[in-house]
């Protein structure tokens, strides 16, 4: 298929209905019919001898074929929309709308946000908060901070920094049941787990001297981290929990540390964006200033 600049039109309103699931409303935001939108969208079909959209009277709805393109398209839109920028000269006032997603408990990240934010006021910030595992490209994200390594060859990645892990509990919960002196004597206490939304599994703790798997009784669970956090500052047992989202509490004395040294396990936060040989100037600059300033953070 030769590219032409109408080709390049019938890309966007397939890749706006898609999005809006309707010829109408990708219309408006282009200024054209839905009978426009629909014609554009038949000649792309043509031109790429497959069907895009399931059509009825009343409603469309995009083929496995037409998801498999939307990917596509919104990549050649992206490198387009860097094209522009970069003949506009935009790098010098990065601007617009960043879509980004932070993990669940953003106690580390949300004071370099608003730093960022401070730094380039022009870019408006919307940000998607929690443990869902998205999916960059089909969910329309610029950038997205997550732990763990990245396995997505549609996507460049840049390691932020490594973090360790702390048993933690409050300063009433050890008056009342004690401190364990080992990972064996956490079977004998109250402790507050992870579960993992998507599986339903309980998150691992370190392995035990021996070399069998420490899993002790959970009291209480959640998906999330952040209740943990305050269970555990509440009383309510013991946390295995990042360095970073505990240190504030520590600092307070809200919580205080178990186990100091047994454990070695480190984590690593990794900020992920889509590939781009030209990236947006809004997604440099935001990749560029997490790099620095987490950094500095995990390394206090």
């Amino acid at each position: 298929m030769r590219v032409q600049v109408e080709s390049i039109a019938a890309i966007q309103a397939f890749v706006l209905a898609a999005e809006k699931r309707s010829f109408k409303l990708a219309g408006q935001t282009m200024g054209l019919t839905p009978s426009a939108i629909g014609k554009a969208i038949q000649k792309l079909e043509e031109q790429l001898s497959v069907q895009l959209f399931h059509r009825s009277t009343r409603s469309i709805a995009i083929t496995d074929e037409g998801t498999l393109v939307l990917d596509r398209c919104r990549r050649i839109l992206s490198e387009i929309e860097a094209a522009q920028a970069e003949v506009s000269n935009a790098r010098a006032a990065p601007h617009g709308r960043l879509k980004i997603g932070l993990p669940v408990e953003p106690t580390l990240l949300l004071p370099v946000i608003t730093a960022f934010h401070e730094a380039y006021p022009n870019i408006q910030l919307d940000l998607d908060i929690n443990d869902r595992f998205v999916d960059v490209i089909d969910e329309g994200f610029d950038a997205v901070i997550r732990s763990g390594a990245p396995a997505d060859s549609r996507l460049r990645h840049r390691k932020l920094g490594e973090f360790g892990w702390s048993f933690v509990a409050s300063p009433g919960y050890v008056e009342r049941s004690g401190v364990p002196k080992s990972l064996a004597d956490l079977a004998g206490h109250a402790c507050l787990r992870q579960r993992l939304a998507e599986t339903g599994r309980l998150l691992p703790w370190p392995a035990l001297a021996n070399g069998e798997a420490s899993l002790p009784d959970a009291t209480i669970t959640a998906t999330m981290m952040e209740p943990l956090l305050e269970l555990a500052i509440r009383g309510r047992g013991i946390a295995h929990l990042p360095d970073f989202a505990v240190r504030p509490s520590m600092e307070k004395g809200l919580l205080v540390e178990l186990l100091p040294g047994m454990v070695q396990e480190t984590g690593a936060l990794h900020i992920l964006w889509p590939a781009s040989q030209y990236p947006l100037p809004k997604v440099r600059v935001f990749v560029d200033f997490m790099s620095t300033h987490v950094a500095r953070w995990l390394q206090r």
